[in-house]
């Protein structure tokens, strides 16, 4: 891997960090300290287990340990009152043994290093435990974005997109919305890239405005995707949907569409949550008219129907199924022990810590990993990729259908293989993404 010539705002780091025995995982400190939390390393520990157990090469490992690229940039900004704010961007590039990068951009004042590498990461078995022909990679610029006028989060976008822009292409890397950002910031990275290129490249970025060429059904994708995996896992665990109770922390476009899916599919959802805290409702909370009062007051912040709780309240509620949709580390060695759900369906990357994993097992709760359930969104990514480089729109029932497809089908895949080795869906689902990004670095070979 031969370093590249940098900028004064561009550094390009080649992580060299030497790992001291390649065949044993990486495991979290004791728990309660702040390592069990830090993504990459739960990442690190998930994938390997999954190494050992598919008896993996030492050097294939050392390859899969390590980040192809990460980018860090400086992005000044001129702010409306004429201010100059320097903030920092991140983007990094798993693998592409498989594909093109693919992951999305996240605007957050919790962005680190280590964090998009683990993201990343998370994006490469993602892709792969779906069997999409792309890699993993993932982006985030460290700020807060709720401070930000409109204007300024477009002067942010595209200088950022200016400082990764030889990264990005169709056939290199190619971003998605993620955390707090959406369509419009799609658009405008769509639109500096392509003035670069001094031509439309629609399929640079996924996720866009259906106007400029994104892929109907795809702002539902994610949260559908969610509904459809909890279904075939509550099918498997012979629990019918029909009056299953159900708890939601996240309320955002994964959250609240999983909720609405599930209520429409005969459950109860009796608990949804978000950044400024959750309500809870035993008879059932009405999922369409508490998205109407996000939509018109931001947040669920003063909704007036059913109980005020905290959102840690919400997560160790006695429900049929917890699906977790927030952000990473909400359920840990702290609060694991005190978790009632039956089924645990990740929404978010990340929500459950590698040390929480023995305990939620050893309670007997079956996970849907976030690697394998909240696969739809990258998987409507793929579709609208394809479509933008076809120049050939599907309708949204034949995306819906073509989703349901590659989820179910996902899904039996690992549950078969969790069978078969007599391990958890999470384990299962690392084996199988790792195994196929692993043959195509045995086919591929070294380039020297």
């Amino acid at each position: 891997m031969a370093r590249e010539n940098t900028t004064p705002d561009l550094l390009i780091r080649e992580p060299v960090t030497p790992v001291a025995d390649p065949r044993q995982p990486v495991t979290p400190p004791a728990s309660g300290t702040l390592r069990e939390e830090n993504p990459f390393d739960a990442m690190l520990a998930r994938y390997g287990q999954a190494a050992r157990l598919l008896d993996l090469e030492v050097g294939i490992d050392r390859i899969l340990r390590h980040p192809e690229k990460e980018i860090i940039v400086a992005v000044p900004v001129e702010m409306d009152d004429g201010d100059i704010q320097v903030f920092t961007g991140y983007r990094v590039i798993h693998s592409t043994a498989r594909g093109p990068g693919k992951g999305g951009i996240r605007y957050d004042a919790g962005v680190s290093l280590d964090e998009v590498k683990a993201l990343a990461a998370w994006m490469t078995w993602k892709c792969a435990v779906v069997d999409l022909p792309f890699g993993g990679a993932k982006g985030g610029v460290l700020c807060d974005p709720f401070t930000l006028s409109l204007r300024e989060k477009e002067r942010l976008t595209r200088r950022y997109t200016a400082g990764i822009i030889h990264t990005l292409g169709p056939d290199s890397d190619v971003p998605a919305p993620d955390v707090n950002t959406n369509e419009q910031v799609m658009a405008w990275i769509m639109d500096t890239y392509s003035m670069h290129a001094r031509q439309p490249e629609t399929a640079v970025v996924t996720g866009k405005p259906v106007a400029m060429g994104g892929s109907l059904g795809r702002r539902e994708a994610t949260g559908r995707g969610v509904a459809i995996s909890a279904g075939e896992a509550m099918s498997y665990v012979g629990m019918p949907m029909r009056g299953a109770t159900v708890a939601v922390q996240g309320f955002g476009n994964v959250g609240s569409t999983a909720a609405q899916l599930l209520a429409r599919d005969g459950c109860r959802v009796v608990a949804i949550g978000d950044k400024t805290g959750a309500i809870h409702d035993e008879r059932g909370v009405d999922v369409d008219d508490a998205i109407a009062w996000v939509r018109t007051h931001g947040t669920l912040e003063g909704y007036p129907k059913g109980d005020a709780i905290t959102n840690d309240e919400l997560l160790t509620l006695e429900v049929d199924l917890l699906v977790p949709a927030a952000l990473e580390n909400v359920i840990t060695s702290r609060n694991a022990s005190r978790i009632r759900a039956k089924v645990i369906c990740e929404g978010a990357n990340g929500p459950t810590t590698a040390a929480a994993d023995a305990i939620l097992e050893s309670k007997g709760i079956f996970v849907v990993p976030d690697i394998l359930a909240n696969a739809g969104g990258v998987t409507v990514s793929y579709f609208e990729w394809v479509q933008n480089r076809a120049a050939w729109y599907w309708t949204e029932s034949q995306v819906n259908e073509r989703l349901t497809e590659v989820m179910r089908r996902s899904f039996a895949d690992v549950l078969r293989l969790a069978t078969q080795h007599g391990v958890t869906m999470r384990t299962a689902a690392y084996m199988l993404a790792v195994g196929r990004v692993a043959t195509a670095h045995r086919l591929r070979g070294v380039y020297a």
